[in-house]
């Protein structure tokens, strides 16, 4: 076993990397003087992961099985972990994104019994035909629920608008003809791929030590064989499919999510940090174009803007609502433009610099936003410091680049969602 510890001392933060004899691996972040603690246990499987090779064997799942085999998990034939979390005091939960998926718990009391519970459940799956078609009526139920909402239709609108072939453009609970597909068998090949420990990640947070973690992962984990597996993407174009896409849905002001498209290659630390320094200049409420935004009345405090990637995609999304959404395209780009050809000024990315810095440092205080942030680096192959250093660092030219890469304004969808 393996154990690492990683400082910054700017930060005056540290946390344990430790390598597990089962094949896990392990952060520990301890926190001195909180009460609480959060621990999330992760795989790099979420619901763009349909075709794969594994082991020499290529297979491919129905669309949904991610999200299914996330809800499938929490069962055993003793019963349900939240059942066995509620005597503990704890609140569970779990998600499954585009990328990965992963469960957690935060407690106060009992956090040795809580790790114990997450590691064991999430290591003892249980899938019978009947409890597979059981299922399958509830999903679909949830399924129908978001094909009515407009804040998850003007999301994957845009997406199906800007993919052609990536599966980034399905949604991530698949359709009721798809999860109908999912049977035992199915589940187990992507629980035996994927839910491999050496290919997982555990961290927690808050009030432990790494003694008291790895204590309870000696006692439940043991040892496992690597999967070789492979994860085969479809060739996607470069550009958009289309610049437009409209819904009409019972809204009180029409919705809109703008997408700019770029190459979906992994980002590094410096990527991700020069990024949000960007973001920060064309769109944070002390940005032009915000208040040109909010004068014009185009805008209100819905607005919101994000970079949006994971393998073989990468996007910048401004979303909101809005009563004229073509005319907040045509001024988000106008400013994007205008910082193109003026450049980065030295003192407005100081300024930005600071911000940023200081958002990211105060993500800090959140037990489970380090935990969250700590898996997410991990399965893409950051480290966390980096990406300070990445923000304290970056200059003029660094952020010129990182604008002509990522923001193409002929290369963008506009998605809207709006009333009769």
């Amino acid at each position: 076993m393996n154990i690492r510890e990683v400082k910054s001392e700017f930060l005056r933060e540290k946390y344990y990397e430790i390598d597990h004899s089962s094949g896990l691996k392990i952060y520990v972040w301890p926190k001195e003087g909180y009460n609480t603690a959060y621990g999330i246990f992760g795989t790099p499987f979420g619901s763009i992961y349909n075709h794969f090779t594994v082991n020499g064997e290529e297979v491919k799942v129905p669309d949904g099985i991610a999200h299914y085999l996330e809800h499938k998990l929490f069962e055993s034939e003793e019963g349900d972990a939240f059942t066995l979390y509620a005597s503990t005091g704890a609140n569970a939960n779990a998600y499954t994104s585009f990328e990965k998926t992963c469960y957690l718990f935060s407690c106060t009391n009992q956090f040795e019994r809580c790790l114990e519970i997450l590691l064991d459940f999430v290591r003892s799956p249980y899938f019978t035909e009947e409890t597979v078609a059981k299922e399958q009526g509830i999903i679909a139920q949830e399924i129908k629920m978001y094909e009515d909402s407009p804040e998850w239709r003007v999301m994957f609108n845009m997406l199906e608008g800007m993919y052609e072939n990536h599966p980034v453009r399905l949604d991530i609970a698949g359709t009721v003809e798809s999860i109908a597909e999912i049977t035992p068998d199915s589940l187990y090949k992507c629980y035996n791929t994927y839910y491999n420990l050496h290919n997982m990640a555990l961290c927690v947070a808050g009030k432990v030590t790494p003694e008291e973690v790895l204590a309870i992962c000696d006692k439940v984990l043991k040892p496992q064989e690597r999967a070789e597996v492979v994860t085969h993407f479809p060739e996607e174009p470069y550009k958009v499919v289309k610049s437009y896409t409209e819904q009409i849905l019972p809204v009180a002001m029409p919705m809109f999510n703008l997408g700019f498209k770029s190459e979906g290659v992994r980002s590094t630390e410096e990527d991700i940090a020069y990024t949000d320094i960007l973001l920060f200049l064309l769109a944070s409420s002390t940005s032009d174009m915000y208040r040109e935004l909010m004068d014009k009345g185009l805008i209100n405090s819905t607005f919101s803007y994000e970079q949006f990637e994971g393998p073989g995609f990468f996007s910048i999304i401004f979303g909101g609502e809005s009563r004229d959404p073509k005319a907040c395209e045509e001024i988000i780009k106008k400013h994007i433009n205008m910082l193109r050809e003026s450049g980065i000024d030295r003192e407005a990315l100081e300024n930005a610099q600071k911000a940023t810095y200081g958002d990211a440092l105060s993500s800090l205080n959140s037990v489970d936003t380090i935990g969250n942030l700590a898996v997410d680096f991990h399965f893409n192959n950051r480290e966390v410091f980096k990406y300070f250093d990445a923000i304290v660092k970056a200059t003029p030219e660094d952020l010129e680049k990182r604008l002509e890469k990522i923001f193409d304004t002929e290369n963008t969808t506009l998605s809207v969602v709006k009333g009769e």
